[in-house]
C-alpha cells in the first residue's frame, strides 16, 4: 500500500500552461450554438495558444466530444494536453428529452451512471470513438458529488462503487501509460477530500468552487491537501458560466444565491476604479495559485475564446487587487498574480 510519504514524492502529471478552454458550450450549454460555430472557437483557442482542452461525454451527451475531436484530431498528438470525463455511459435514444436540462438542441443519446471498472474502460473507448482520438491524457470521474440531484439519494451507493471501481482501474490505466493522470471533475469540495482519504488521484477538475465570488474552501480546505501530495487543480467555470463576463446566469441551476449580485457589483465597482476588465481579472485570479495547473473557461464562439485566451496575459495594477482585499472582497491570503 502506498505510503504518505511516497505519495507526496510521486511526480504527478500537469499540464503544461494554464490556460485552457473549457467544453461545456460545445455540448450546447445554455443555448443551441451551430457546429461550424464551436469548430471556429475552437481553431480560434488554438491560434490563440490554448493546448489545454477540456470536456466530457455528459456535455450535449456526446455533442461536445465530437465538436472538439473534429479540430483536434488533425493536430499533433503530443502537442496539446486533452481531458474527459467517466462516470455515465450514452445509450443511443432517438430524440432523447430531459427536463429542466442544460443542454440544448437535439438530443440523439440517454444515459446510466456506471463507476465501475468496466464502465470505466467502455467509457474511455467510446470517449476517443467520439474525439477520433487515439489517446486521453486526463481522466475525471465525472459529478461525483452530493450536490448531483439527479442520483437522488444515492451519492454514497455511487461513491462506493467508485472507490472499488473507477478509482483504482483508473489508477491501473495511468500505470499501464493509457492516461497520465486521473481525478474528479465535480462542483463541490467533499469528494475532493474524501477521495484524497482513499486513493491516489493526480489531479482534479473543481468547478465552482474558485472564483472571484466564492473561494474559500478550495483555498482553505483543498489547496493545503493538494499541495502536501503534488495534487494540482484545473478550475472550472472560473466566470460562474458567465456571471463575471456580464451574463444574466450565475454557475448551473438557474438561481441566484443571496448576495451574489451584490457582489458582482462590488467587483464591477473596483475594476472601474482601475481601469480593468473584471472578465480579464477574474481569469488571472483563478489561474493565479501554485496549486492551480489549469483554468478553462468555455467558449462558442470565435471572439469568446480569443477574449479568453488573450486575458491571461494583460497586465494587472498590482493597486486593484489590494482594493479587492482591503474591501474583503477576496480572501486577504488568495494569491494575486505576479505579472
Amino acid at each position: 500500500m502506498a505510503t504518505a510519504e511516497n505519495l507526496t514524492q510521486k511526480k504527478r502529471f500537469r499540464p503544461a500552461g494554464k490556460a485552457g478552454f473549457g467544453g461545456v458550450a460545445l455540448g450546447n450549454g445554455f443555448q443551441h450554438n451551430a457546429d461550424l460555430e464551436c469548430l471556429q472557437a475552437v481553431e480560434a483557442a488554438w491560434n490563440a495558444g490554448i493546448r489545454l482542452f477540456d470536456t466530457s461525454p455528459w456535455y450535449g451527451l456526446g455533442i461536445s466530444e465530437r465538436r472538439m475531436g473534429l479540430f483536434l484530431k488533425d493536430q499533433p498528438r503530443d502537442s496539446f494536453t486533452l481531458s474527459t470525463k467517466v462516470g455515465r455511459l450514452m445509450l443511443p435514444h432517438e430524440d432523447f428529452k430531459m427536463e429542466q436540462s442544460l443542454w440544448k438542441g437535439k438530443l440523439n443519446f440517454a444515459y446510466k451512471y456506471d463507476y465501475s471498472a468496466a464502465g470505466v474502460r467502455q467509457s474511455i473507448e467510446e470517449s476517443l470513438q467520439r474525439l477520433g482520438l487515439s489517446s486521453i491524457d486526463v481522466v475525471y470521474i465525472h459529478d461525483l458529488s452530493p450536490d448531483n440531484g439527479d442520483m437522488k439519494d444515492s451519492y454514497a451507493h455511487y461513491f462506493e462503487q467508485a472507490v472499488n471501481g473507477a478509482m483504482p482501474e483508473l489508477t491501473r490505466m495511468r500505470e499501464e501509460g493509457i492516461i497520465k493522470g486521473w481525478g474528479l471533475g465535480v462542483n463541490t469540495v467533499e469528494p475532493i477530500l474524501q477521495t484524497l482519504e482513499v486513493a491516489d488521484p493526480d489531479i482534479f477538475l473543481s468547478a465552482c468552487q474558485y472564483s472571484l465570488i466564492k473561494h474559500d474552501e478550495d483555498l482553505n480546505q483543498v489547496f493545503p491537501k493538494v499541495a502536501e501530495r503534488g495534487i494540482s487543480i484545473v478550475v472550472g467555470a472560473p466566470l460562474c458560466a458567465g456571471f463575471l463576463s456580464g451574463k444574466d446566469r450565475y454557475l448551473y441551476d438557474g438561481t441566484f444565491p443571496a448576495g451574489v449580485k451584490e457582489k458582482l457589483n462590488a467587483l464591477q465597482q473596483v475594476a472601474r476604479n482601475h481601469a480593468v476588465e473584471l472578465h480579464t481579472a477574474a481569469l488571472q485570479f483563478a489561474a493565479a495559485p501554485d496549486e492551480v495547473s489549469g483554468v478553462i473557461p468555455g467558449a462558442h464562439t470565435a471572439q469568446q475564446a480569443v477574449q479568453n485566451a488573450q486575458a491571461f496575459n494583460i497586465k494587472i495594477p498590482t493597486d486593484f487587487w489590494k482594493e479587492l482585499k482591503h474591501e474583503k472582497l477576496i480572501a486577504e491570503h488568495a494569491p494575486i498574480p505576479d505579472k
